[in-house]
């Protein structure tokens, strides 16, 4: 089973609403999406065809989506479509009725650590038991293709394990998975391939496990890579230098800042400045290194005071020192 989006396209009027991408999901993969919350909601309206896309398609298995098809997409939502009257186990002895299923009420209950909420009205569940009732909705669906919904957010510990486990379980019986997140590390946890969109298109975050038994071999011939390292728990993000606005170190470490999020770097700010100077990165103040690409404005505030203006949504303001001023305007030609 397979979810393609074909040169996808939705406009209003002069607005780009979601910019041209394609890409295709298989089973036994999550696919991770991060997007601000606009383009999330334009996908999810264009997988229930509440709207239709400007240009390209959608497809399952290479067919066009069509209103019988689209029951091969089972989405959960942020927000929960539970029954607040009901108990947890007529939850989801509702829904077991409904469906053609070998799962087990009292299995799927422990697999979710609810076995001891069975009697509980849903309307007396914390969040984070509501969420895990939501997860357990999940291995009764007999559609193939899953599409979650900010999945963790808000949640507890245990049941972000419990995530886990339940999307391992979604894998193994032949699901496509996609789950839709403006956390990048969200994405980066959970999802097996990440894709990013913004409004230039969708882009491949490139990624690599961190080999905790391998050691390094000192006779390795040295590759200079164009790639910037962050490390989120065990997994380590490798960003194209474009991708960043700037980087900011507080308390000695190095935070690179894509589109208003912050991933903490390895390296420190003296290195990251020798390896960014050839991609037109510029070290406008002790503590900021700027992509002198994404800069708008220059600000003279005061005789001595100067900010450069970045050309993002939030407008973001980065200090000029002083004493930078006059190589920065050598570098501009000014």
């Amino acid at each position: 089973m397979m979810l393609t989006f074909h040169k996808i396209e939705k406009r209003k009027n002069d607005m780009t609403l979601l910019p041209t991408f394609s890409c295709t999901m298989e089973q036994n993969q999550i696919y991770a999406i991060y997007s601000n919350v606009n383009i999330r909601e334009q996908l999810l309206q264009l997988l229930q065809m509440k709207t239709s896309p400007s240009s390209g398609e959608i497809l399952i298995d290479d067919i066009p989506l069509t209103k019988k098809n689209k029951r091969q997409i089972y989405i959960h939502y942020l927000r929960d479509m539970l029954y607040d009257h009901l108990t947890v186990k007529e939850m989801l002895q509702f829904l077991h009725r409904m469906i053609d299923t070998t799962e087990h009420i009292d299995t799927l209950l422990s697999f979710v650590s609810l076995e001891e909420k069975a009697n509980t009205r849903v309307h007396r569940l914390q969040f984070s038991e509501r969420k895990r009732l939501q997860f357990a909705y999940l291995l009764l669906q007999d559609a193939k293709v899953i599409v979650m919904e900010e999945p963790d957010q808000n949640i507890d510990l245990e049941s972000k394990q419990i995530l886990m486990k339940v999307l391992q379980r979604l894998k193994e019986h032949g699901k496509a998975i996609c789950l839709l997140t403006m956390n990048m590390e969200s994405a980066l946890n959970y999802g097996d391939i990440v894709f990013r969109i913004d409004d230039k298109g969708l882009h491949e975050v490139e990624m690599k496990q961190e080999e905790k038994e391998a050691e390094i071999n000192n006779d390795l011939i040295p590759v200079t890579l164009e790639k910037i390292p962050s490390k989120i728990d065990d997994k380590i993000i490798l960003f194209d230098p474009f991708e960043i606005d700037y980087i900011e170190s507080n308390d000695g470490v190095s935070h690179l800042y894509m589109n208003g999020d912050a991933f903490p770097s390895t390296s420190t700010l003296a290195e990251l400045e020798t390896k960014l100077l050839p991609f037109g990165f510029f070290r406008c103040h002790r503590s900021y290194i700027v992509n002198l690409q994404k800069v708008r404005e220059v600000i003279t505030w005061t005789r001595n005071s100067y900010s450069l203006i970045l050309d993002d949504e939030k407008k973001t303001t980065i200090p000029l020192s002083k004493s930078k001023m006059a190589t920065l305007k050598e570098m501009l030609g000014m």
